[in-house]
This record gives structure tokens, C-alpha cells and sequence, in this order.
């Protein structure tokens, strides 16, 4: 079945879980308790995560995870495997540590790290959602490199990106990066996008099998799905 089907038609998470999420947040992150339920609810990546990830009961490393929101979205969709997530932004790791102990969430670890300097030790799922355009792209090669390594036997690197290419959508997403910077959401300003064959050579170099779809959903953005299996 195609990836863009699926996705159009998975639900996505009940609003009680999104109002459970919502509530552990603090309100002084959360510019009013806006952002996150509205990207629980109009986000296609988390969906799109799940879908991947069902049946697996291989442990989850999430690079770049941020405040720790597709993890809480796995946990209370019922994926009981572990989760691990990481992030240089140590604020946001500590929002996501708090939320977890808060929620008695079981299984679920953050900590602070950059993923330029190398990644923890791991074997299982790996995912990287929307953080590549802050890297170089030697950096980028590195980073996809050792996160393959970390694919288990049976399990895949889910990654969200938006790809470079000489549409409406891409120059919409990249202006997107440059608001989130401004509004100091992100400490970083995009250095480099990403392409198709980018993925291709050193995903299939590492000895996955890759995919890639459009993940647009409702959104604007030029974001697509690469998911690479072992």
C-alpha cells in the first residue's frame, strides 16, 4: 500500500490522550498551551512514526528529540518498547524529563547530547525527525552513517526531512526555519537541506533498503518520510 494512503487515512491521537500530554507541559514552554496540542494534532509525522513502528518491540532512539513529543505520542498510542531520546537543547530535555516523571511515564529516558559529537550506544528503531538542515553536509553523511550502525536486525531509521529541490514547498519550509530561529524556538539557523540522493548512497552504502514519500499532510512544508530497513 502506499506510505501517502496510509498516512491520509491513520487517526490521529484521541483528544483525552492529547489533553493528558497537553497537561504535563508548562504552561511558560508552551506560549500559552497552544503549540503543543495543536502539533499533536495536525502533525502527520507522529502517525507516520507509529505506522513504522508497529508490532516492533525493538527499543526506540529518538535523535533530536526536542521536548520529547513522539515519545509521549508512542506511549499513549500503546508502543510499550522503550525509548530512549536525545537533544543538545538541554531546556527542552529537562521539559521532557519533568513531563515524563510527571505522567509516570515507564521506559521513557532523555538526556542532553549533540548528535555531531556522536550518538549512545544502541540497537533497535532509530528515528530523526527535522533536524538535518542544521547540519553540514559532511555532517550529514556522519550523522546517517552511525545512526544505521544502530539499526538493529529487523528494524529501520525513520527519518522526516524536508528535501532541497526547486519547489513552492521548499521555499516555504525554509522560510518556516528562519521563523523558528527568530522566535528563538530553535538555536539554530538551517545550513544545509538535505537531497534525495543523499539518503540513496549512504543509506544503501550502510545496507538498508530506503524509501522515500512525500509527508506533507495539511502542512505547507516540503517534508517527506525516508524510512531504510534492515
Amino acid at each position: 500500500m502506499d506510505r501517502g494512503y496510509v498516512f491520509r487515512m491513520t487517526q490521529s491521537l484521541p483528544p483525552p490522550a492529547r489533553q493528558r500530554i497537553t497537561a504535563l507541559n508548562p504552561r511558560w514552554w508552551d506560549y500559552n498551551h497552544h503549540y503543543v496540542p495543536a502539533k499533536l494534532r495536525t502533525d502527520p509525522v507522529y502517525a507516520a512514526v507509529l505506522v513504522e513502528l508497529a508490532g516492533s518491540a525493538l527499543p526506540v532512539l529518538d535523535i533530536g528529540c526536542g521536548i520529547g513529543l513522539l515519545a509521549f505520542y508512542l506511549r499513549e498510542s500503546g508502543l510499550t518498547a522503550d525509548i530512549t531520546g536525545c537533544d543538545y537543547d538541554a531546556p527542552k530535555i529537562a521539559c521532557a524529563q519533568r513531563m515524563a516523571a510527571q505522567g509516570s511515564y515507564a521506559g521513557l529516558s532523555f538526556s542532553v547530547g549533540d548528535a555531531r559529537t556522536g550518538l549512545p550506544e544502541f540497537s533497535g528503531n532509530v528515528v530523526i525527525l527535522d533536524i538535518l538542515q542544521f547540519f553540514t553536509r559532511t555532517e550529514q553523511e556522519t550523522l546517517l552513517r552511525a545512526a544505521a550502525a544502530r539499526v538493529a536486525v529487523g528494524g529501520k531509521l525513520i527519518i522526516r526531512s524536508c528535501l532541497r529541490d526547486d519547489s513552492t514547498r521548499f521555499r516555504i519550509t525554509v522560510a518556516g526555519d528562519w521563523l523558528a530561529k527568530l522566535t528563538f524556538w530553535m538555536k539554530d539557523a538551517p545550513v544545509c537541506y538535505p537531497d534525495h540522493d543523499l539518503f540513496e548512497s549512504v543509506l544503501t552504502a550502510a545496507g538498508l533498503r530506503v524509501q522515500i514519500s512525500p509527508l506533507w499532510g495539511g502542512t505547507p512544508f516540503n517534508n517527506h518520510l525516508i524510512v531504510a530497513a534492515r
